[in-house]
């Protein structure tokens, strides 16, 4: 053992004692290479990469390992600052993570819609505008020293299961929809492009902010039943990886160019997934992934403390850091990896690779090219947060995800002319605010006290209070208590006695009903969509900052309804599927129903993409081919046995193996559709098309989502629109092997009731 790993007990005290005074922000005075520009790291001139490597080696080894935690100690002899590295901003910047402080100039930041209502809007250009306004405020926040420049969103993972706390966090259910989010997001977050006046990055290496993808991967479970996230081991088939889980990882990796990506807390078929060579190997190695690899915060304690996969501590620090891992959310590395050096399970290479990659992001981020202020976002400031700017934008990211699930007899909109009385009821009624013309005509009743609704007391005030309005608005659903992390549901109706109190107003009402419902995770409101004394149901989400004048515009017509759910609304009876069960794919043998739209079998209370509007909406197919031939795609070694079994109709040809053909793109094809807006309103509308293939290997999709557009209608005018399906990415799926493959046969494209055959050929 060499002089250098001997260290004191006094000496380690030193370094936690640095480690534990240093702030979580970086003040706009504290900066590295402020007092010297002889390192070369300091040397902007040089590639990144050669600078990281300089940083590295001038490191003794007691400092590196103070660098592979969250909250990064300063190296006072080089200059360098101390840095948090846990900022989130998963709808705007938040106090979930340390790295974010409002106690300074900046008080807030803008609050946009939570994640699942931003998805229903199907809408690429919001979310990318989103991100982007939220990297400006970032950028604003760590100029006074109110902000890192680490930001640990998008929240990718499956919305599952729709127990599931941190759903209401995800882009929704699909695949396909969780992969667009994630790309538009972090294009947006890392300073791809941006809204009207933002700083545009305009090249692969240069960062704005870093985004992260999370959670990495099959995460979706957080507390039910005798599972928790840190113990549970997802066992996940090679199909359902390939094709459900693992797709917006990859398209935020290899599509987004994300710096950056989360590991989660479970395992993963056995093996933590921070300590899985197999699955942080898969991003680096072969989606090409270029940043750093974080745990889930003590996710590297979990390893040994509730895994038991580490027998020892020391085990735990090596697992992860051989397996990819950069750096610790916590202090476990803190504490541990001294004795794994010692021990010889950890080499002081481990910790320069992982330091290699933490500092390209931060060179990446300008972290080392001196006064952030004299560089290229330094203008930015307080003035750049809560920007009226911004403000609009929150407002037409609710309005856009704003979900019409009911409108019997086209009781919306109403009429704000006629000078009616509104009652607001129900346990949410407040968080709304409708005001607009009618905000001195409002009454307002709870009914329940909370959103728990464990006691009926206040049922008689509210069906008072309906009784003497023209209309009704009742507001009902979930918030923290119901959903969050660590907290999943157990049941999928409205918590406590809100059901009887939407029925005991609705029956009490001279009127129908309007019912709000708040919230991220799906609800069973059957007995709500059944009731004629319920005209209309709205799905608000949890809408952000503007969701009450949004909610306002929609009902009073202001503003015409487009968003679309971006997940399956399943009747209470799905209940009895275990949530452990991560299985996607049916299995009648055993009674096992599915899960998502792709696969699901059973009742729906609402499906997939289902949203009204005060329009209604006819589709024309203007151009799509009528067959595709893969004979030229197909590589050179395939061809001839596929042509050959053909020709002697040896057995026929089912599918093709997506890696056995060549030049993918080639076989890329769009779909015209034009949009015939029936209605009397002017109107955004989401048009989404869906593929059905031939069922040639069990555990096919029912239907997939293939594309999607969102656009803007004249009334009783057709408007076009282009939808791009490429047959390789969205025509096939996984095998049991986990193979991609292609079905050979005719493929059913539809929009809405219309259909259109595709015939996969090849020749």
């Amino acid at each position: 053992m060499s002089k250098q790993w001997q260290w004191s007990s006094a000496w380690t005290l030193l370094l936690f004692l640095i480690f534990f005074l240093s702030s979580t922000t970086t003040s706009t005075t504290d900066y590295a290479c402020k007092f010297s520009q002889s390192h070369p790291f300091c040397d902007t001139s040089l590639p990144t990469l050669t600078r990281a490597r300089s940083l590295v080696s001038l490191l003794t080894l007691p400092e590196k390992i103070l660098l592979l935690s969250n909250n990064a100690s300063s190296i006072p002899r080089l200059g360098i600052p101390a840095y948090q590295w846990w900022s989130e901003s998963l709808h705007g910047l938040a106090l979930n993570g340390p790295g974010v402080s409002f106690a300074g100039a900046v008080p807030s930041a803008t609050s946009f819609p939570q994640v699942i209502l931003s998805a229903a809007s199907f809408n690429r250009s919001l979310w990318l505008r989103t991100a982007a306004a939220i990297a400006r405020e970032a950028r604003a926040m760590f100029n006074v020293g109110q902000a890192g420049l680490t930001f640990w969103a998008p929240n990718i993972n499956l919305f599952r299961d729709p127990r599931w706390g941190r759903g209401q966090e995800t882009p929704g259910e699909d695949p396909m929809l969780a992969s667009a989010y994630a790309v538009e997001y972090v294009r947006g977050l890392q300073g791809l492009s941006g809204i009207q006046d933002a700083v545009v990055v305009d090249d692969d290496d240069t960062l704005m902010v870093s985004a992260c993808c999370k959670h990495f991967t099959a995460y979706d479970l957080d507390m039910w039943g005798q599972f928790s996230r840190y113990n549970f081991n997802a066992v996940v088939s090679q199909q359902d990886l390939e094709d459900t889980y693992q797709p917006p990882f990859r398209s935020c990796i290899q599509q987004g160019k994300a710096s950056c990506l989360m590991c989660s807390y479970n395992e993963v078929n056995g093996v933590p997934a921070c300590a899985s060579e197999e699955l942080l190997g898969l991003a680096r190695d072969k989606w090409g992934f270029k940043g750093y690899i974080t745990s889930d915060c003590d996710a590297v304690a979990t390893v040994y403390e509730y895994q038991k996969y580490a027998k020892s501590q020391e085990d735990a620090v090596a697992d992860v850091l051989k397996a990819g891992m950069d750096i610790n959310c916590g202090t476990f590395m803190l504490r541990h990896t001294e004795s794994a050096i010692e021990q010889g399970k950890v080499k002081e290479e481990d910790l320069d690779r992982a330091l290699l990659n933490l500092f390209s992001v931060q060179l990446r981020l300008g972290l080392f090219d001196g006064d952030p202020i004299r560089g290229r976002f330094g203008k930015l400031g307080p003035k750049d947060v809560c920007t009226q700017e911004h403000k609009t934008l929150a407002l037409d990211a609710a309005r856009q995800g704003i979900v019409l699930l009911k409108n019997d007899k086209k009781f919306l909109p109403l009429d704000r002319d006629i000078g009616a009385s509104l009652a607001v009821i129900g346990p949410l009624a407040t968080t709304t605010k409708l005001g607009g013309g009618y905000s001195e005509r409002i009454s307002y009743a709870f009914g329940c006290y909370d959103v728990p609704c464990d006691s009926d007391d206040g049922f008689a005030e509210a069906i008072d209070t309906a009784k003497q309005a023209d209309f009704v608005v009742i507001v009902a659903g979930l918030d923290a208590t119901q959903e969050t992390e660590d907290h999943d549901r157990v049941s999928l109706l409205l918590p406590g006695k809100q059901m009887n109190l939407v029925s005991s107003v609705a029956d009490a009402s001279k009127n129908p009903v309007i019912l709000v419902l708040i919230g991220g995770g799906p609800l069973d409101v059957s007995f709500a969509e059944k009731n004629p004394q319920i005209a209309s149901i709205i799905w608000l989400g949890y809408p952000g900052e503007a969701g009450g004048k949004a909610l306002a515009e929609i009902i009073f017509g202001e503003f015409n309804p487009a968003g679309r759910l971006p997940m399956t609304w399943y009747p209470e009876a799905f209940t009895n599927v275990p949530m452990n069960e991560m299985s996607m794919r049916a299995d009648p043998s055993r009674g096992y129903p599915g899960r998502t739209y792709r696969f699901y079998t059973g009742g729906r209370v609402y499906g997939f993409g289902h949203g009204l509007s005060f329009s209604d909406f006819s589709y024309n197919f203007l151009s799509a081919p009528s067959k595709i031939s893969l004979s030229r795609t197909i590589k050179d070694g395939s061809r001839k046995r596929l042509l050959y079994q053909v020709e002697n109709e040896v057995y026929g040809v089912d599918y093709v193996p997506v890696n056995q053909l060549q030049n993918c793109n080639k076989l890329s094809f769009s779909v015209h559709i034009s949009v015939m807006n029936l209605g009397g309103l002017d109107g955004s509308h989401v048009v989404m098309l869906f593929s059905k293939g031939p069922k040639v290997v069990d555990g096919s999709p029912e239907t997939q989502l293939v594309g999607f557009s969102r656009l803007h209608t004249i009334s009783s005018k057709p408007t076009e629109t282009s939808i791009l399906v490429h047959p390789c990415e969205h025509l096939s799926f996984a095998d049991k092997q986990g193979k991609r493959i292609l079905p050979m046969g005719p493929h059913t494209l539809s929009v809405g009731d219309l259909e259109h055959v595709v015939s996969i050929e090849i020749y």
